[in-house]
């Protein structure tokens, strides 16, 4: 009875999907994606104004990491077992508490626990909002709506810089966050008088065991990973923490597997489509955030261009995917993944090519225009190939998909970023020391004292932008295998819905045949 009434709660949903309420957990998890990344130009203004070290206040962006990389697992449970509307409100809520907080905050350490708790209210918005929209449309409508979820995942990130770029060289630091709680306050206001429950709940155990092996899987990996860059590989704090979260991430998927009623269901896995857009999402998430990071390092530390331009070079390709998302989700519910995969993938491979031949004579606006393309490319692969994979699963698993799919996107990206730093940074000390090597060997090594300031900097410029291009290239390999994969996609057209029946959960079955027993 109780499948039967669901079932005709959402099919009455998907004749008219809730709008209003769609919007609100757009801003709110806009407002909270948005945050994140205005922060990371200040980092050195924070670090002038509290004297600390970059090792110090590289926590401000770890600390938020952190706090993602446990929650987001751990999201399925809570969409399952909580109602929406008081998820989101519990989230927002979180949020505005910590951005409070860093407005106010007379020193660092603070600073860090305000970012923490920040990031615990804004590590639930993001799969809270897919599954909603996955509840909330129909299946031949499902890719036009995960377009604009894509419009809030992949915009937000790319506007911030621009926005931080501007308010640090006009305003304080705390700034950053005075424009973000009124619009967070906002919203919860909003929520509470407009926001509805529309997911299905039931009520699932919580499993402290799994809680704590994820926290120290995926917590351990991101913390590692993410610390190579500034403490090295052969810190026992990386590889110690590495270590530590690849022995906790497998206690956690083995005891999953295990449960019937699991935090984090890695038998979705069993689904070919799933697991395809799964592994091609980490590839193309490694590839995008490289985009994301290597381009600022050239624009800003080898051509010294200022954080403000540098921000407003990439805003023409933050437009443009925020364009393209709706449309590519139009064109996913008529074509399909794998045509518009192929082409933007192509574009991506084509274009990172592209950026690994920069040079110090790149014209800004070629910069630029190689940039937007690339976004233009990325903008037509993640959000397809993402809502094929889901279109596989049944209702039941979909906050299993989206957690699922947050988490892998997350650590990836981290891994995947801290990996190409680390081949940047080999290529760049492998190049700085041939080139003064070959200098000395010619004689043309400067004696005098500015001179040879001069020198030291004109190797360390070219030994970066060698670095930099190596990177890149190394990308475009990585784009290139995400290119390969896409050819084994398979178009997934799920049963129309009411020919879906949710399936009874194992622990519901065994009492049913209990019951039918006795």
């Amino acid at each position: 009875m109780e499948t039967v009434e669901t079932n005709e709660h959402i099919k009455k949903m998907h004749e008219k999907p809730p709008y209003g309420i769609i919007s609100i957990l757009f801003i709110g998890a806009f407002v909270a994606i948005l945050n994140n990344t205005l922060l990371n130009i200040a980092l050195p203004t924070i670090m002038v104004e509290f004297d600390i070290s970059p090792s110090q206040v590289q926590w401000l962006t770890t600390g938020y990491m952190l706090i993602g990389g446990i929650m987001m697992p751990a999201s399925a449970f809570f969409i399952m077992r909580f109602k929406n509307r008081s998820l989101f409100l519990t989230a927002m809520i979180l949020f505005s508490l910590g951005t409070a907080l860093a407005i106010v905050t007379p020193n660092f350490s603070l600073l860090v626990v305000a970012r923490m708790v920040q990031a615990s209210g804004a590590a639930l918005l993001m799969p809270l909002l897919m599954n909603v929209m996955l509840v909330a449309f129909p299946i031949e409508k499902r890719g036009q709506a995960l377009g604009y979820f894509g419009l809030v995942m992949f915009t937000a990130p790319a506007i911030g810089p621009t926005l931080s770029g501007f308010i640090v060289e006009n305003y304080s630091w705390r700034a950053l966050f005075i424009v973000v709680l009124p619009i967070a306050l906002f919203t919860i206001v909003y929520a509470f008088f407009k926001l509805r429950n529309i997911t299905p709940n039931k009520p699932v155990k919580v499993d402290t065991v799994s809680i704590f092996l994820s926290s120290i899987g995926f917590g351990g990996l991101l913390y590692g990973f993410s610390s190579a860059g500034h403490m090295g590989w052969s810190s026992i704090e990386v590889y110690g923490t590495i270590t530590a979260g690849v022995i906790g991430l497998i206690l956690f998927v083995t005891r999953q597997l295990r449960k019937d009623e699991p935090m984090l269901d890695f038998r979705i896995y069993k689904h070919p489509m799933f697991a395809l857009s799964s592994v091609i999402s980490v590839v193309v998430s490694v590839a995008m955030f490289s985009g994301m990071i290597l381009t600022p390092l050239y624009v800003q530390s080898v051509r010294h261009i200022s954080p403000l331009d540098s921000g407003l070079l990439m805003l023409p390709g933050a437009i443009l995917m925020g364009i393209m998302s709706p449309i590519t989700g139009k064109l996913f519910d008529k074509y399909g993944p794998k045509a518009l995969a192929f082409t933007g993938l192509s574009i991506t491979v084509i274009t990172t090519y592209l950026l690994s031949q920069l040079s110090m004579e790149t014209g800004y606006y070629e910069i630029m225009a190689i940039y937007t393309a690339r976004m233009f490319g990325l903008s037509m692969v993640t959000m397809p190939i993402m809502t094929n994979g889901m279109n596989q699963l049944p209702m039941v698993s979909n906050p299993h998909g989206t957690a699922m799919n947050s988490t892998v996107q997350q650590v990836s990206g981290a891994i995947g970023s801290a990996i190409l730093l680390t081949i940047m940074t080999k290529r760049a000390e492998s190049t700085g020391a041939q080139i003064a090597q070959d200098a000395a060997a010619a004689g043309k090594i400067p004696t005098d004292a500015a001179g040879l300031a001069q020198f030291q900097e004109q190797v360390a410029q070219q030994a970066e932008l060698h670095g930099i291009n190596y990177a890149f290239f190394i990308s475009t390999i990585i784009a290139a295998v995400a290119l390969v994969l896409v050819l084994f996609m398979k178009r997934v057209l799920p049963p129309k819905f009411e020919e879906q029946k949710i399936p009874k959960t194992p622990v519901e079955q065994r009492v049913e045949a209990q019951l039918d027993n006795d």
